[in-house]
């Protein structure tokens, strides 16, 4: 084959031979062989099709070579996949002396992840020609050496190898030395001069004699060195080594000035004939030189630099042994050292590729990583074992050649783990075990499969009536554990109906932010609690949304000034009300009642006497509103008397309002008959009245009769009883218990003016009324309730209390319906009317 290349070089500037395709389930492997020396660009093979890959999916699929060395021979063409010459390749240079010279491409596709291993083996061509150390080489023998003795030559150089090394030497023509080859185990050939016949240095002391060392290249190439030989005389005897070959074994990292071997050669002659001097051969490398050293006069080899295994294995020695005679004679020992291995060397984690990030929801197997481990050691890279340091959800798989795979084992969550620091930690077989260990960064990236989530299960906010429309009413906050727009949030109010009104036109909120504002004006009064929806989503694919309720309470404001009720207005802007002259302290005049749209303090309502005709006269219930007399009627009191009651609410700032009451203070007949002439005008009461008093009149003329008869009969007897005769059955009739206007159960809030001196009972009074005083009863328990139309008072039977009634219209204003009628107070008025009848008669039958 080589024969052939070398032939065929010329015309073929490129030959390789794919030697091997393995398929495999993680990695193939291919090979390649080319000669030495090739021109840059050479094209070698189509990685690409020899592995069955489409050439239009390496570049998406990230196709790649890498060497194992440190230097990158040979590069890939990512758009042929053509592999081609990247730096001359040197065999010798790449491979020193080995036989076999392979040099070691890994390549890596992914999508999916697989390994390739390219063996590219580099062909050696004859470039290099035999060399000697020196040009020339000078022997001294003495004469009298009998035939046969041999004198070791220096050995030729030729970085070449195989055919291409060196194969033969060749001596110039001489009558007395021949050339010898003497192949050792293991050994390069040695080429031997032998003496033919015994030297006389009177016939010639100096022998000239040139060696040619050829190689087995075609062309044939070789290279020359110069003999001199020098003819010594007298010293007669050479020293001998007890030893031809002296073999040892060491270990590697022995420590510096270890004794390694001892040579010993024995001379017979005596004097400085028989003292022998010991020194490495001319042909020693310097490299040798460097590690050892050679005691002249002991002959011990010992150690003074480093040994390293994985460097080089077998050290071959040349020790000469010199006497020191006149003429010195010299006898060559060898020397073979072998170097055994101890585990000095750590494994290597080279990491050939990697994934920067992986899906939290990988499935598993999914490949995060691939790396190989070598160890320098011998033997020691079989038997290497790999493991992750803590419990995570990955393992290695091992594959070939020590290469492995780091793999999903388990479930990821990058919200609780958003990222791996994964140590590997790889450990030989070696005594005592060395580790290597390395860390792997893997990202967990994220995908949407957390909802976001609001930070409270519901939100309530608080705003003032009245507000501005666009204020801020508070915000809404949630979160979200995933990453980027996956926890990107988005607000909205859901679409749903609060009052009748859609919810956006009452609320509205910030899509970032989650701040919300509100649409309108809010009234207390209209809407005093607002139950919205707001969701959150967020910005991932698919996107997810949590949903909470917003209450929205709204504040009440005073606002509202109070409203009086009662009493109404009859005309113009001031209510009517009457009281009679005789009224005690304690009296009820009348009652306000009011109220307030607003509520809590903003509805509490207070009362306040705030004009009054005379201060020392009424008094006002500052909770309740009723008007009370403090004291008696006087003869200069005013009869007409104005009250001006201010109602006032509890608010920040206070609102309030004002009504005016107009009393009249009547005399008890002027008042009876200013009520009966009402009743009198009053629309069905002109026909009624006349049917209930012809019913009372009727009812009555018999007891008139009867009553004539008795005041008869006592004029007879005593002239002067019938100045005391009453026409009330009892005085206590007339007292204004139940009746709207009198003496009640004074509220505990009555203030009384400081300048009212008379003191009254707080408890319930009875007023009654003295005949001798009042000729006539009075006609105010004679009561009628509102008439539609007309505002008037209701009465309460049971309490007498008095309540305004209420306006109403009505379609026929000409008839007047009654809305309630006390019945006790009818069957009052019908007995107050049969006495004034009665004093009537009795007056008229005395005059």
């Amino acid at each position: 084959m080589v024969h052939w290349l070398n032939n065929n070089l010329s015309q073929w500037p490129v030959f390789y031979l794919i030697l091997m395709f393995v398929p495999d389930s993680v990695s193939a492997k291919i090979r390649y062989s080319i000669p030495e020396e090739l021109e840059v660009g050479t094209f070698v093979g189509n990685i690409a099709t020899d592995l069955g890959l489409d050439v239009k999916q390496l570049l998406g699929r990230r196709f790649r070579v890498a060497s194992e060395g440190k230097k990158q021979h040979l590069d890939l063409n990512i758009n042929t996949g053509a592999l081609i010459i990247k730096e001359k390749i040197d065999k010798e240079q790449l491979c020193e002396n080995g036989l076999s010279c392979v040099l070691v491409l890994e390549a890596v596709i992914e999508n999916p992840l697989k390994l390739y291993r390219v063996e590219i083996e580099i062909l050696d061509i004859n470039d290099n020609a035999p060399v000697f150390r020196t040009s020339e080489l000078s022997i001294e023998i003495p004469e009298f050496v009998l035939a046969g003795t041999s004198f070791p030559l220096q050995s030729a150089i030729d970085p070449d190898a195989g055919t291409n090394s060196v194969r033969s030497y060749q001596l110039s023509s001489s009558e007395y030395f021949t050339l010898k080859t003497q192949s050792e185990s293991e050994q390069t050939d040695v080429p031997e001069l032998v003496l033919e016949r015994p030297l006389d240095r009177e016939q010639q002391a100096v022998h000239q004699l040139t060696l040619t060392a050829f190689d087995g290249g075609t062309p044939e190439k070789f290279g020359t060195t110069q003999i001199k030989i020098t003819v010594l005389d007298v010293n007669d005897n050479a020293p001998s080594c007890e030893q031809n070959i002296y073999q040892t074994t060491t270990e590697e990292n022995i420590p510096k000035n270890t004794l390694i071997v001892k040579v010993t050669a024995i001379d017979m002659d005596e004097g400085l004939n028989g003292e022998i001097n010991y020194a490495f051969s001319e042909q020693t490398p310097d490299k040798i030189r460097e590690v050892f050293s050679l005691d002249s006069t002991t002959g011990k080899i010992i150690v003074t630099g480093i040994l390293d295994f994985e460097e080089t294995e077998n050290y071959q020695i040349s020790v000469q042994a010199k006497d020191r005679g006149a003429r010195s004679l010299s006898v060559y020992c060898k020397v073979l050292i072998k170097v055994t291995d101890v585990n000095d060397n750590c494994p290597e984690i080279v990491i050939t590729t990697t994934s920067s990030s992986i899906p939290e929801d990988a499935a598993e197997d999914t490949a995060a990583a691939l790396f190989r481990v070598t160890d320098r050691d011998s033997d020691k890279k079989a038997n290497i074992y790999c493991r992750i340091t803590r419990d995570i959800p990955f393992r290695l798989n091992s594959s070939f050649n020590n290469y492995y795979t780091l793999v999903t084992s388990g479930q990821l969550d990058r919200e609780k783990v958003p990222e791996y620091n994964i140590t590997i930690v790889c450990t030989d077989t070696g005594s005592p075990p060395l580790s290597a260990n390395k860390t792997i960064r893997i990202q967990v990236s994220d995908i949407n499969d957390n909802p976001p989530l609001f930070t409270q299960p519901s939100f309530t906010m608080y705003v003032s009536e009245n507000n501005v429309i666009g204020a801020s009413i508070g915000s809404v906050s949630a979160f979200d554990p995933d990453f980027k727009q996956n926890a990107e949030l988005s607000y909205s109010i859901l679409d749903s109906l609060i009052h009748g009104f859609p919810a956006s036109t009452l609320v509205s909120i910030n899509a970032a932010s989650g701040v919300m504002f509100a649409q309108r004006s809010f009234d207390f009064e209209q809407l005093k609690k607002i139950q919205a929806h707001v969701q959150v989503k967020d910005f991932g694919s698919p996107p997810l949304s949590s949903n909470v309720t917003v209450n929205v309470i709204i504040v009440d404001q005073n606002d509202n000034a109070p409203v009086i009720v009662s009493p109404l207005p009859v005309k113009g802007s001031s209510a009517e009300d009457t009281m009679p002259r005789s009224a005690e302290p304690g009296y009820l005049v009348a009652k306000v009642t009011a109220t307030d749209a607003d509520s809590g303090l903003n509805a509490q309502i207070f009362y306040q006497l705030r004009q009054p005709t005379d201060e020392s006269l009424f008094t006002v219930a500052s909770e309740t509103g009723e008007i009370w007399t403090i004291r008696r009627f006087g003869h200069k009191d005013s009869l007409r008397q104005k009250i001006v009651i201010l109602v006032k609410d509890n608010g920040t700032p206070s609102l309030s309002s004002t009504v005016t009451i107009n009393v009249s203070v009547q005399d008890d007949i002027t008042e009876n008959a200013s009520n009966i002439g009402t009743l009198g005008n009053a629309g069905p009461w002109k026909y009624d009245l006349k049917f209930y008093l012809m019913l009372v009149f009727g009812s009555t003329s018999i007891l008139l009769l009867v009553a004539i008869v008795i005041l008869a009969i006592k004029v007879r007897r005593d002239r002067n009883g019938i100045s005391s005769y009453s026409c009330c059955w009892h005085p206590s009739y007339f007292s204004r218990k139940n009746s709207h206007h009198g003496i009640q159960k004074v509220s505990a809030s009555l203030q009384i003016p400081p300048n009212y001196t008379e003191a009254y009972e707080s408890g319930t009074r009875q007023q009654t009324f003295d005949y001798g005083k009042r000729h006539g009863c009075a006609l105010n328990d004679f009561t009628f309730l509102q008439l539609e139309g007309v505002a008037a008072p209701k009465i309460d039977i049971k309490n007498g209390a008095c309540h305004s009634a209420e306006y109403r219209n009505s379609t026929n204003k000409d008839t007047a319906t009654f809305q309630e009628v006390s019945a006790l107070q009818l069957c009052r008025s019908i007995k107050i009317l049969l006495c004034v009848t009665l004093a009537t008669k009795a007056s008229t039958v005395v005059a």
